[in-house]
């Protein structure tokens, strides 16, 4: 038994999303075994691959509402004050962003980045050039949430990348979201860029690597004892 579950808890369970997925590459590894057997294993290469990319490992969140929490896996890829997009409707002044970008090898599960409510949802269609590169906050297919925090008002927004090709978010708005909680998934390579209001400041580097639901990405300062974690 002591076994069983030191195997159960090394291996990730793989999120619902990607159960499709990972059987379409099993069963296309089988078909291209029976043409050619060496093209089982390349095939079986993929279909671990596509079980990883889908991981959803529990994650250990701050219980915090000063603290910003990185939505995503990845690296910290922007800092810098921009205007938020329109469809925000979080104004024309600069805001705090910080933007994590995620390959094709980080986990694309998105957790809230603070506990709140969530005012509205706006998805935009576009483009699909790199999301590292600044312009695809405003060119790519992109999805945002707008959360009321103890803080204010703060922006999430999924933005697809070079081959992502579908933005999932199953959250609504009204509905209460505490901070590392679930709220969508981007397949496959993507950006998350988080819009903070006046009063947060940067626990980041660029380059930094970030892990979604663990991670402290910036702060509203505030004096403050111990901080209480919750897991998810």
């Amino acid at each position: 038994m002591s076994l069983f579950n030191t195997v159960r808890n090394t291996i990730v369970p793989v999120h619902k999303e990607g159960y499709p997925f990972v059987a379409a590459f099993f069963v296309a590894s089988l078909v291209l075994g029976w043409i050619f057997e060496p093209l089982f294993w390349i095939g079986m290469i993929f279909t671990l691959w596509c079980a990883y990319f889908f991981r959803d490992p529990e994650r250990v969140t701050p219980q915090d509402d000063d603290l910003v929490i990185s939505p995503a896996d990845g690296k910290v890829s922007a800092i810098q004050m921009v205007t938020p997009p329109a469809e925000l409707n979080l104004g024309s002044e600069p805001m705090l962003r910080i933007s994590v970008f995620m390959n094709v090898f980080n986990c694309h599960v998105n957790r809230a980045p603070m506990r709140g409510r969530i005012v509205s949802i706006n998805y935009r269609s576009g483009s699909f050039v790199n999301a590292e590169l600044d312009k695809a906050s405003e060119d790519n297919e992109r999805n945002g949430l707008v959360i009321e925090t103890r803080h204010g008002q703060i922006g999430v927004v999924q933005i697809a990348g070079l081959v992502a090709r579908r933005i999932l978010c199953w959250a609504n708005p009204n509905e209460p979201l505490d901070a590392g909680e679930r709220f969508g998934l981007i397949r496959f390579g993507s950006r998350l860029d988080v819009f903070l209001p006046a009063g947060a400041a940067p626990r980041v580097s660029l380059g930094q690597t970030a892990v979604a639901g663990e991670t402290v990405i910036a702060e509203f300062a505030s004096a403050k004892g111990p901080v209480i974690s919750r897991r998810s």
